[in-house]
Formats: C-alpha cells, structure tokens, sequence
C-alpha cells in the first residue's frame, strides 16, 4: 500500500507515500508534526491529484535542502511549500497541510534505503484505515484544484490536470 521511489538524482534517498482514509486523529497527529514528533509531510489529499505531483514536490525540496536554498525551516514544510501554486508559505500550509477536521491524510516521508522501522512508527501513529497511494483521486476535489490553481477549461483541451498542476508547481519560482 505504501508508494515508494528512490530519487534518481539523490542516490541512496528514497520517497515515500502512504495514504489514510477514515482518520480519526487528525487534531493529534497535526500537533505531532508542528512539535516534530513526526518525521513526514502530512498532507491534505483532497488538493492532490495524483502520486507524481507529491514526488514532484518532494524532488524539489531534497534538490532545494541539497544545494541550501529552502524557503522554510524543514524538508517536510518544503515539501508541503512546494505543492502550492504561490509563494505564500502560510497559504500553502492552509491548503495542503491537514486540518484538525481532516479523515483523511497522505503521509510522506523522506528516507533513507534502511529506514524501515521510520515508515512503521509514523503507520502506528495513524488511527485510520491506510488505503492504495493510488486511491488519491478519489479523494480529490477538483472543482477546488483547478480554482487554486488557476487551470482554465482549454487547457485540458491539451493535457490533462495533473500536468496543469505540475506544471505550475514547476514554474512558480519563475512566474
């Protein structure tokens, strides 16, 4: 269930999502994470459109943490930074990041190639039912997706969301 991939311009370092339906604890793993009790992204699936656009954002966040250049204090903030449109941190984390209302979660951890027991404690601390990373589009909202991002009805005449989305992931810094 969980979707892991090794970054191939960062050997050694690996991706990995984990997806959760029917969270009960969203207050608590929340403050986990601002308390950096939880070494993860914790991410509101309903603005994600699919697995790629998390890898994405996670690539550029190890490239900006490599070469010094993160606009925030952690990889996991950067991560969650990263999936947004704009340069608004605050904005960002209202948008992406989990709310304590939330039931559902994507989970994504930054690790190395032996860091399993790191997967298994964060899996313990969800009080929920983990599902395929896959499933994210069933979560999604699009109608909301394409508002945030701005995504106007000819351009999926040409392509399709998820590159609309990752394409203005890509181009924020340069826009």
């Amino acid at each position: 269930m969980d979707h892991t991939q090794d970054l191939e311009l960062f050997p050694g370092r690996r991706v990995t999502q984990m997806l959760f339906k029917e969270v009960k604890n969203a207050t608590e793993l929340r403050q986990s994470a601002v308390d950096g009790q939880i070494s993860g992204a914790l991410i509101n699936p309903t603005m994600l459109v699919d697995p790629l656009q998390v890898l994405v954002a996670a690539n550029k966040a190890v490239h900006l943490q490599t070469i010094g250049k993160m606009k925030t204090r952690s990889l996991y903030s950067e991560i969650i930074f990263n999936l947004s449109p704009t340069n608004n941190i605050s904005e960002a984390f209202k948008r992406f990041g989990i709310s304590d209302g939330d039931e559902s979660v994507m989970v994504v951890v930054v690790h190395k190639k032996d860091e399993v027991q790191l997967l298994s404690d964060i899996t313990a601390r969800v009080d929920g039912r983990q599902v395929p990373v896959e499933d994210v589009s069933s979560l999604s909202d699009p109608a909301k997706i394409k508002k945030l991002y701005k995504i106007a009805p000819q351009e999926e005449k040409c392509g399709n969301l998820l590159d609309a989305v990752v394409c203005r992931m890509a181009t924020k810094d340069v826009m």
